[in-house]
């Protein structure tokens, strides 16, 4: 066995959630060593969804532009029953949101992300996987093997490599991105709870000549008379001419009539058995809406699907985050932007915590913060998955809202706060909204609220009054702040209403100042008189206040990520 080696993270998994929760710790500082036990990337369009919260997440990290030019739009879905299209939705975001939905393969998002994280040092340590760990009060010591002979077959299969060397690792923290079969989660002895469907599907990317239009999947199943669902077919557009993912239920001849394999987990693709093009064309000609002819079919897998959950996404040091948290049917394409937002919120805790400018107490706040939000995405994919979409209680502009993700909240939370203002205002633990119409004294073009916080790593604390003079008390509110947190100085940043003026002059000319030129701001996130809104590096708000009583309205929020309030 090698020497041990050390680093602040240990991150198992270099799918879509291991790399995001690689480049958010990098890009603060903190080292990681990121492995895989597949030699490379499958070439898989398995998650193709992306949502609009998720390119808001890498908009602030530099990496939404790379990813645009890559993906292709979601513009809605087409319903169909028993050969009759029964609804239309069209997936309609108010104004004031900066992207909408977009589809990749998976494989390409794993390509993006993994050139973003090279470039900040750190490369995918592939064919290594962990074999064991323990944890105490300082560390965790990882034991891992690189493999010499033999591969796994996927990144959910329990196989790994058959021989190698071996090394251990010492660390102070482990995050388990390790997918459904999740090594990190059974070494931790998490509770896993939920059930499985009975049903085995089947998946394909293949390209169609049909003319359905631009940016729109597919959904179109037949009904029997006693109103149950007995075929399906799922399609959603890829880059590329014609290209789809489709999905379906598999013919007898492919099922594998029997339970699933090693840990009793029936989630993910199966690969002893690969549909062929004449399989997935058998579906088509029975519930396409127009006849089309299916050719060039780049892969194809059968998979089945369960719902679970863990019992908690952390024990001490080590902790579990996308499809090693929680698996659920992929309607909506909810699970991988998930992870994602998994990643991102407890890195930046992490960071925080490593760096030495939070207490460890904040990193009870990934579980209590997110766990809640994998329940509800959960319940409500299976929800949708048996019943439809369309036959969710919902009013249909909430439910696009909640299935881009734009709704997540952590008002409950430990970080939740005080709320201040209007209640249907953004409050501490929402989302802190995006907004257009800034101008910039030498910009000639309108600026967005995600230019300014782009590429910020740590707090950002905005502040808003009418005029230049008032923000002369953001002097005390950025002192309050930087001193209670260290050296996670929040980057302070005025934003004024309509009224135009010298406030780099009135601020001493050390504060990046913007106006309100449209009123976008005031309007999205209605201050009452003069106003701050701290920024979490997660993007949601922290706390709001007013700027005259700047001090005590930050110290619940700074006594929750445990620094003490100076």
């Amino acid at each position: 066995m090698g020497r041990t080696r050390s680093t602040d993270v240990l991150i198992v998994g270099a799918g879509p959630v291991g790399l995001s929760a690689a480049a958010e710790l990098r890009r603060r500082g903190v080292g990681c060593r990121l492995v895989d036990r597949l030699p490379a990337r499958l070439p898989y369009a398995k998650a193709v969804g992306i949502q609009p919260r998720t390119l808001e997440i890498w908009d602030r990290m530099g990496l939404a532009r790379t990813v645009l030019e890559a993906a292709v739009p979601m513009l809605g879905q087409l319903i169909h029953v028993n050969g009759r299209e029964v609804a239309r939705i069209d997936l309609e975001l108010p104004p004031e949101v900066p992207y909408g939905f977009a589809a990749l393969p998976q494989y390409e998002t794993e390509r993006l992300l993994e050139e973003y994280v090279a470039g900040l040092g750190t490369t995918v340590e592939r064919g290594t996987e962990l074999v064991s760990f323990a944890q105490d009060a300082d560390g965790v010591t990882a034991r891992l093997r690189t493999a010499t002979t033999g591969t796994g077959s996927g990144s959910d299969s329990d196989s790994g490599a058959d021989s190698g060397a071996e090394e251990e690792l010492r660390v102070g923290y482990l995050i388990g991105c390790d997918g459904a079969h999740s090594t990190v989660r059974k070494g931790l002895g998490l509770g896993f709870e939920g059930g499985a469907f009975p049903e085995e599907y089947m998946l394909g990317d293949v390209e169609a000549d049909w003319d359905l239009p631009y940016g729109y999947g597919l959904r179109s199943t037949h009904r029997a008379d006693d109103g149950s669902t007995d075929d399906l077919l799922v399609c959603i557009p890829l880059p590329g001419t014609g290209r789809y993912r489709m999905s379906m239920t598999v013919p007898p001849e492919l099922s594998s009539q029997g339970p699933p394999q090693g840990d009793g987990v029936a989630h993910g693709l199966e690969g002893d058995r690969a549909p062929e093009l004449s399989h997935i064309q058998a579906v088509v000609d029975r519930l396409a809406p127009v006849p089309t002819r299916l050719t060039h079919l780049r892969w194809s897998s059968v998979f089945r699907i369960s719902h679970r959950i863990v019992d908690r996404y952390g024990d001490g040091r080590v902790f579990v985050a996308g499809d090693a948290a929680h698996i659920h049917p992929p309607t909506g394409a909810q699970g991988m932007n998930t992870g994602i937002q998994d990643a991102c919120n407890l890195a930046w805790k992490l960071a925080l915590v490593v760096r030495g400018e939070a207490g460890p107490a904040l990193l009870a706040g990934y579980d209590a913060e997110r766990r809640p939000v994998g329940e509800e995405v959960v319940g409500r994919t299976v929800r949708h998955a048996t019943q439809g979409m369309e036959a969710d209680p919902e009013a249909p502009a909430t439910l696009i809202l909640r299935e881009a993700q734009l709704l997540v909240a952590y008002r409950d939370g430990p970080l939740g706060g005080h709320p201040y203002g209007p209640d249907d205002a953004p409050q501490p633990g929402d989302r802190a909204p995006d907004c257009a119409g800034l101008a910039a004294p030498i910009a000639a073009y309108p600026l967005r609220l995600l230019d300014v916080l782009r590429g910020r790593t740590g707090h950002v604390l905005l502040l808003y009054a009418d005029k230049p003079a008032d923000l002369v008390r953001a002097a005390e509110a950025g002192a309050v702040v930087a001193t209670a947190v260290g050296g996670d100085r929040p980057s302070t940043v005025a934003v004024l209403a309509r009224e135009a003026g010298d406030v780099r002059g009135e601020m001493g000319g050390e504060v990046p100042a913007y106006r309100d030129a449209a009123g976008e701001f005031a309007r999205i996130y209605r201050p009452e008189g003069p106003t701050g809104f701290l920024v979490r590096p997660d993007g949601q708000l922290g706390a709001r206040f007013p700027l005259a009583g700047t001090a005590a309205a930050l110290t619940g929020y700074l006594a929750a990520l445990s620094v003490p309030a100076s």
